[in-house]
């Protein structure tokens, strides 16, 4: 792949026409790994360049500026910024200080909240709203490893963190300050089961669950005495009527 075969890329995946994930027929997502290696080949093939203005200056390879915004996306002013091979779709709005990285999917509606991050390749579903400080991770190596994945009517609450390619499903609520990662153990109360990944099939938070911080006490005496507790995601319950109306969001900020 030549430097006008990757710029071409970048501008399929802004038009929304390649994504760097996505799901099959039976939902399960698979990671492109053609898209993966396009992204590397834009940071190896471009060359430093110096931009901005005034006393806002940056030095960034060429072949990954920010990109130019698409019809039908409020970006409030304020210090975002929108990498080139990111696409945005229609009614997205993101507030001030966010950032949206490269091969990352956006879909209709989405709401980024102010120091929000949607990671390299991350694929982000419709009417999610990313709280305030969450963080979305992205993943570009291995180029075999899916990236995190939010789908559609996701609530993630303020301060979050979504990493190694957890996949959380529709629905779902996260609660401010959950911690997800590809080794997170998650216990699932309402089912009496933790949840956990495999190699090579990272963390998948079910359709509809209610995820909230929590904590278990860490093995061994030396430990127990000293009342030390690990981090502990737990599923308090699965979505209701009023869940919905404690994550509903106000029309007027559309």
């Amino acid at each position: 792949m030549n430097r006008d075969e990757v710029l071409a890329l970048l501008g399929a995946l802004e038009r929304g026409e390649v994504r760097a994930a996505a799901p099959d027929a039976s939902g399960t997502w698979l990671p492109n790994a053609a898209v993966k290696e396009g992204i590397l080949l834009a940071f190896r093939l471009g060359v430093d360049q110096e931009s901005g203005d005034g006393i806002f200056r940056f030095r960034d390879r060429d072949t990954l500026p920010p990109r130019s915004l698409p019809d039908g996306v409020r970006v409030v002013p304020g210090g975002s910024t929108i990498r080139r091979g990111a696409f945005l779709a229609r009614g997205v709005v993101v507030m001030p200080p966010a950032y949206v990285n490269v091969g990352a999917y956006v879909d209709e509606g989405t709401m980024i909240d102010s120091h929000a991050l949607v990671g390299s390749c991350a694929q982000v579903g419709k009417r999610v709203h990313l709280s305030a400080a969450a963080q979305v991770g992205g993943v570009l190596e291995p180029i075999g490893a899916r990236p995190v994945v939010i789908e559609d009517d996701v609530f993630v609450g303020g301060g979050c963190g979504i990493y190694e390619g957890v996949l959380v499903r529709r629905r779902a609520v996260l609660a401010s300050g959950t911690i997800l990662t590809a080794s997170t153990v998650v216990f699932d109360l309402p089912n009496e089961r933790e949840l956990r990944g495999v190699p090579g099939q990272p963390l998948e938070i079910p359709e509809g669950a209610v995820v909230v911080p929590g904590s278990r006490p860490a093995p061994g005496k030396w430990a127990a005495e000293r009342g030390i507790s690990l981090a502990a995601p737990v599923i308090i319950k699965y979505r209701d009527a009023k869940t919905d109306a404690k994550t509903a969001l106000e029309g007027a900020l559309r």
